[in-house]
């Protein structure tokens, strides 16, 4: 079988250049080149040194078309309205698409679903195993503890970080709101400043943390009268999401379009 050929968008960030080396790492695949943001510094520069290793006689452009075109899947970690782009481009490509981008709104993960009608879109806020496991678990100790038990989630990134809560906070808030059979959105209280008066039961909490270069720790509390139950996952370095991130393209070779998430990818 051919070697699968990834390409990564936005190569030049923390998250691109961590991807073009989980790349260049993993059996099966080689990179099929980089593209970043058309100002950036390393528009030019080789792809292989990007990702830490030997030259590749690749240079980083700044033509996503181009890219789509010759790939066989595309690793998107970038922002909102890059990612509606990007999303476009998979639809007409018909390829795998790796979506990791974080902080959308409708309108982007409209784009999203539109090109899980032509492509084979895998979307998650978080590609690690361990956060996907938590998820799982966060449901499911949810789903088992009544509304005595607040549920709070913690999170906490670096200080460059822009959006708020992350999107794995939200991801274990969807958990945790699907465990006990509501929306989200009518009991989450993203902010609490001043005086907000007592909780109102069976609230999901969020409280959000940056500073330093911390890849991203979160951690779901359930808080009753006399105990607590805490599940927490912590992130040593990116590798865990750009290994996962691979594993996923690696994963969608063949499928049929649509939209899938880690879980379908992990067997959860």
């Amino acid at each position: 079988m051919e070697p699968f050929k990834i390409g990564i968008v936005g190569c030049g960030g923390r998250m691109g250049r961590m991807n073009l080396a989980a790349v260049a790492a993993a059996d099966g695949c080689v990179i099929a080149g980089g593209t970043d943001r058309p100002e950036s510094p390393v528009i030019g520069s080789d792809i292989g040194l990007l990702a830490g290793g030997e030259p590749l006689g690749i240079a980083v452009g700044d033509d996503p078309v181009e890219l789509f075109a010759k790939a066989d899947a595309v690793i998107d970690f970038t922002s909102p309205d890059a990612s509606r782009r990007h999303a476009d481009l998979a639809a007409q490509a018909a390829l795998v698409y790796v979506i990791g981008t974080t902080g959308l709104d409708g309108e982007h993960q409209a784009a999203i679903e539109r090109a899980a009608l032509h492509a084979v879109v895998i979307q998650a806020a978080n590609m690690s195993l361990g956060v996907n496991l938590l998820q799982l678990v966060t449901e499911q100790v949810a789903r088992a503890l009544d509304a005595d038990y607040d549920i709070d989630i913690l999170e906490m990134h670096h200080r460059h970080k822009v959006d708020a809560p992350s999107g794995t906070a939200l991801m274990l808030g969807e958990a945790a709101a699907k465990g006990r059979g509501v929306e989200l959105d009518s009991v989450a209280c993203k902010a609490r400043d001043g005086i907000v008066g007592a909780r109102p039961r069976g609230e999901i909490g969020f409280a959000t943390l940056r500073g330093g270069d911390v890849p991203g720790e979160h951690s779901v509390i359930f808080a009753a009268e006399g105990e607590r139950v805490v599940l927490t996952h912590k992130a040593s370095s990116r590798e865990v999401f750009a290994k996962g991130a691979v594993k996923a393209a690696l994963w969608g070779r063949g499928k049929p379009a649509g939209l899938y998430s880690m879980r379908d990818v992990l067997g959860l």
